[in-house]
C-alpha cells in the first residue's frame, strides 16, 4: 500500500458521508435535507429492490457493492453541486474524485479500488444501472419532500423525466410511479 490514509483513517473520512448533506436541497431551501450518507443507503436499497427484476439477470450484490462506493470521494471533496461543477476547468472534477476514491478506498481493499473503476467507467451493465439508480434515488428523494408539502423543486422533477431509462424496465416502472407522485406530467414537483 502507498502512503496515504490508514485502514481508520480511511473509514473515519467515509463515516463523515452520514453527516453531510446533500448541496442541491441546500441550494433550493430544503431544510434539514437528505445526507449523501443516507442517499448512498437509499441507492442501494433500490438497487436490491429493483436489481433481481432486471433481464437479463444482473449481479445485484456487485451492483450493491457499486453503490455502496460511488460517492465516496465526497467524503474528501464534500457534495460538489452542478452550478460548481461547471465552474471547474474541464476534467478537473473527475480528477479530483479519482484521487480522493484512490485515496479513501485504497485502504479498504482492491476489490473496493476495482467497484470505484468499474462504476467510474460505467462499461458494464451494473455499473449502467447503478449510474442511472443513482439518479432515480433523487426522484424517490423528491417524492418524500413533495409528500411533506414542498414545493418549488420543478428543476428536480425534470431530471427525473430526462432519465433514459430505456435499458433497465424496472427503472422506467418505478420512474413512471415517481412522475405520477409528482403529478401528472411530473413537472409540478
Amino acid at each position: 500500500m502507498r502512503a496515504g490514509l490508514s485502514l481508520i483513517d480511511s473509514l473515519l473520512a467515509l463515516g463523515t458521508l452520514s453527516d453531510l448533506p446533500r448541496t442541491g436541497w441546500i441550494q433550493r431551501g430544503v431544510r434539514d435535507p437528505e445526507t449523501v450518507g443516507a442517499h448512498v443507503l437509499s441507492t442501494c436499497f433500490l438497487v436490491l429492490a429493483l436489481g433481481p427484476r432486471v433481464a437479463p439477470r444482473l449481479d445485484v450484490e456487485r451492483a450493491i457493492a457499486l453503490a455502496l462506493v460511488h460517492d465516496a470521494p465526497e467524503a474528501l471533496l464534500g457534495d460538489l453541486p452542478r452550478t460548481a461543477a461547471r465552474l471547474l476547468p474541464a476534467g478537473a472534477k473527475a480528477a479530483a474524485e479519482d484521487r480522493a476514491a484512490r485515496e479513501l478506498l485504497e485502504p479498504l481493499s482492491e476489490g473496493a479500488l476495482r467497484l470505484w473503476d468499474e462504476i467510474r467507467a460505467g462499461g458494464t451493465r451494473e455499473a449502467r444501472f447503478v449510474k442511472l439508480v443513482d439518479r432515480l434515488q433523487l426522484g424517490v428523494e423528491l417524492v418524500a419532500l413533495h409528500r411533506a408539502g414542498r414545493r418549488g423543486l420543478e428543476e428536480f422533477a425534470e431530471t427525473v423525466l430526462g432519465l433514459d431509462c430505456a435499458e433497465f424496465e424496472p427503472v422506467a416502472s418505478l420512474r413512471a410511479e415517481i412522475l405520477g407522485a409528482l403529478g401528472q406530467d411530473g413537472a409540478r414537483a
